[in-house]
């Protein structure tokens, strides 16, 4: 079990849309994370530029 794992509630860190909560959706490698934000938009995310908030 990781810290970004399917279902896991994170912030970003980093680019023009830091401070916003996001979904992971999917685990892409060791790296990169698929994400959900709250309009329902998917993107590629960095596992460095998250942060997982407490279960």
């Amino acid at each position: 079990m990781t810290a970004f794992d399917v279902g896991r509630k994170c912030i970003r860190l980093r680019g023009r849309k830091a401070g916003q909560t996001v979904t992971v959706s999917k685990v892409i490698d060791n790296h990169f994370v698929e994400v959900t934000d709250a309009s329902g938009k998917a993107k590629k995310a960095n596992m460095a530029h998250l942060e997982p908030l407490p279960a």
